[in-house]
């Protein structure tokens, strides 16, 4: 596995548990992670992105590179954070990479995250490796956003199968690229 810098990097945690998103943090700054936020739920997250839109010195930041989120908290959890963050129209970053950590990781919820938008999904108890593995997934294998009538967010399919018949059919004239990084 190679080995990134990870200091320029914002970060945000977004965990209701105050000693899971201490131990998080202090993790992230061990990987080398620059600057890490925190908020204890996804409306104080919401909250903290919006002033980071209108006033950046408020803030303390004027962008965030990833964002890791609990999926169960109150009032606001994990999933209405992420629809926020890839449907309003008051989001900062539509396309920031998004973690999702949860102590399910059962297929059901991380099909869950994955319809709704999500980057990767962590499952709790996490380990360093597996930590570190999310954040050099997000460099090593970026996807390209994809935008339907129900869907906005990183391309869900993880690899080409050459044996696998396309099943989407689209016109050219349909296709709209939103972000392509070749």
């Amino acid at each position: 596995m190679a080995t990134y810098n990870f200091s320029m990097f914002n970060v945000l945690v977004v965990e209701n548990n105050r000693y899971m998103r201490s131990m998080l943090r202090t993790l992230l700054y061990a990987l080398g992670g620059g600057h890490v936020l925190t908020a204890g739920d996804g409306g104080e997250a919401i909250e903290l992105l919006r002033k980071m839109k209108d006033s950046p010195t408020e803030a303390g930041v004027s962008s965030i590179d990833i964002i890791f989120s609990n999926w169960q908290m109150e009032p606001v959890d994990g999933t209405m954070l992420l629809k926020w963050v890839r449907r309003s129209k008051e989001s900062p970053d539509r396309f920031v990479p998004f973690i999702m950590v949860s102590g399910y990781a059962d297929l059901q919820r991380v099909s869950v995250c994955r319809d709704l938008g999500v980057t990767e999904c962590l499952a709790k108890p996490y380990s360093v490796d597996s930590l570190l593995g999310r954040l050099t997934a997000l460099v090593e294998r970026p996807r390209q956003f994809v935008l339907t009538e129900a869907y906005f967010g990183p391309d869900r399919r993880r690899r080409p199968s050459p044996q696998a018949m396309e099943r989407r059919v689209m016109k050219e004239s349909e296709i709209e690229i939103i972000y392509d990084d070749r």
